[in-house]
């Protein structure tokens, strides 16, 4: 718990260090007659931070149910450079959650912490030979029924690419990196097998082809921010592509709240965390008497209303 409120002041204060606007250039005339040219910006810059919260009071309630208190947190950090053929997109997202129940304790509803950065050169008017690198993982340990199911680096996904950034648009792009290496870390070996890796093996090595389709929305106080992700893994079943699609929506209601939508959908045939049943429902059991897990879509979806602020220098 300690942990999680470290987070939480994390998030909703110590973002306000970073939170600086690039400043202007200067653009003092010598004399009236001096016309100064400003100076170049290559790197345009934004961070979004949102924090919600929720409170649940229940005294003699007839119908039932528990009190509980919820908090979630976001950071969305923007850092893009470009001049003349080059590009480099830089996004971090950062983001924790949880319930307090005062029936059934602390649990978990958010943890994310998601880096890309992707760089190109362009090679035409809207193609650009690219470098594509994404590191995905979470904050604190999430719990099952009880159970441990993910920790710190358990998972960690860590992928670097390499092939062409077709961005006909502005806010869209489609990068197709038929070269791509992936990295599969769990720290915690008790989990290992879980997510697909062998029980003494902290690393597991993917090497295949990605691709990566990015767009956005952002019309007046409504934006919406989509990234997709399809790869298919040359050494072991190329034919089962491994899913992973996120998408954050926002509308402002004032300049500082916002109603807040994020959802999250992962399919990964190396995940097997479902008990496998016959047609009639009973579970299928191995040969030692314990229930065989198959692979499923996860998803999850987080809805929110709460404060919002953007700084940068967004253009």
């Amino acid at each position: 718990m300690k942990r999680s409120i470290a987070l939480i002041l994390f998030f909703s204060f110590g973002i306000a260090l970073f939170a600086q606007d690039v400043a202007p250039a200067d653009t003092t005339a010598a004399s009236a007659d001096t016309v100064v040219v400003p100076k170049p910006q290559y790197w345009t810059t934004t961070l979004t931070t949102q924090i919600g919260f929720s409170q649940l009071s229940l005294t003699n309630w007839a119908t039932g149910g528990y009190g509980s208190i919820s908090l979630n947190t976001f950071a969305g950090a923007n850092a893009n450079y470009k001049r003349e053929k080059l590009i480099w997109d830089n996004q971090l997202q950062v983001g924790y959650g949880f319930i307090q129940s005062f029936e059934d304790g602390y649990k978990k509803s958010d943890d994310r912490l998601i880096l890309d950065s992707k760089v190109g050169y362009k090679a035409v008017e809207t193609l650009y030979i690219s470098a594509l690198f994404n590191l995905r993982t979470q904050f604190a340990q999430g719990h099952e029924k009880g159970n441990l199911v993910s920790d710190f680096f358990t998972p960690a996904y860590v992928s670097l690419g390499f092939g062409v950034d077709y961005k006909p648009f502005r806010n869209f792009s489609i990068n197709i990196s038929p070269l791509t290496g992936k990295t599969v870390m769990v720290k915690n070996p008790e989990l290992r097998t879980k997510y697909g890796n062998r029980e003494d093996q902290f690393c597991r090595f993917e090497l295949g082809a990605q691709i990566k389709v990015d767009g956005k929305i952002d019309v007046e106080n409504f934006k919406v921010v989509s990234s997709l992700t399809l790869f298919s893994d040359y050494l072991n079943k190329p034919q089962n592509v491994k899913v992973f699609w996120d998408v954050n929506a926002d509308a402002k209601i004032t300049r500082f709240f916002s109603v807040t939508l994020r959802t999250n959908l992962i399919y990964d045939d190396a995940i097997k965390f479902l008990d496998k049943k016959d047609k009639q429902g009973n579970l299928i059991l191995d040969d030692n008497g314990k229930p065989i897990k198959v692979p499923g879509v996860q998803f999850k979806e987080l809805f929110s209303i709460g404060l919002s602020y953007t700084f940068g220098n967004k253009k």
